[in-house]
């Protein structure tokens, strides 16, 4: 059956103002371009707005990371010396963010070994979530965005860098921190994250 033009321009306008939109940038974390220093401090935060938080029993093994060959090697957070379990999240300064509405986590990342990336966000009570969707090993960097509307999370116990149960569409209306984490110790080149930036898409909500 054919569809009467007028009927399908009509169809495909709704289907584009139904097409949820990306909410706008509202952080980026680069890293300063410093000579690698473990553990990676607040001082290698390139961004004025956001204040780094590292967590978890390997939490003193987490890198700044950079060598001089190749010529293009950025400055990444580095998993490979860390202990324990391990997570860093970026927590904003200014006001609280909402992700419930388009909003989205990008990077640029490289795993290897077995190492998985998790989104992880901390809520305004003070609880955190993992997200249950990683981005896997890979030989090259590569650039990796989720949409929060496509996450399913759990529970994150912080001191121990443990997974809990599941959360049934918690609200990210207003959340405080946004980070990452392998939920695995390093274990050197071979088996380790990286983390070169990360980019967080989200409407400003006052705290």
């Amino acid at each position: 059956m054919t569809v009467p033009l007028g009927l399908a321009l009509c169809l495909l306008l709704a289907m584009i103002q139904a097409a949820p939109t990306r909410a706008p940038l509202a952080a980026r974390e680069d890293w300063r371009e410093t000579p690698p220093a473990t553990p990676i401090t607040q001082a290698h935060v390139a961004s004025a707005d956001l204040e780094l938080m590292v967590m978890g029993p390997g939490a003193a093994g987490i890198k700044k990371s950079h060598h001089d060959q190749p010529a293009d090697d950025p400055y990444y957070v580095w998993s490979g010396d860390a202990t324990g379990t391990w997570a860093v999240a970026l927590r904003t300064r200014r006001a609280a963010l909402d992700l419930s509405r388009g909003g989205a986590i990008r990077w640029r990342s490289r795993q290897s070994g077995f190492r998985q990336l998790h989104p992880i966000v901390q809520l305004e009570d003070g609880r955190w979530l993992v997200a249950d969707q990683a981005d896997a090993a890979s030989e090259q960097w590569r650039v990796h965005e989720f949409a929060t509307a496509d996450l399913t999370w759990r529970t994150l116990d912080v001191s121990t860098i443990v997974e809990g149960r599941p959360v049934n569409r918690p609200s990210l209306a207003r959340i405080t921190a946004v980070g990452f984490t392998d939920l695995m110790r390093g274990g050197g080149t071979p088996a380790s994250s990286r983390l070169d930036w990360i980019e967080i898409y989200g409407f400003p909500a006052s705290r």
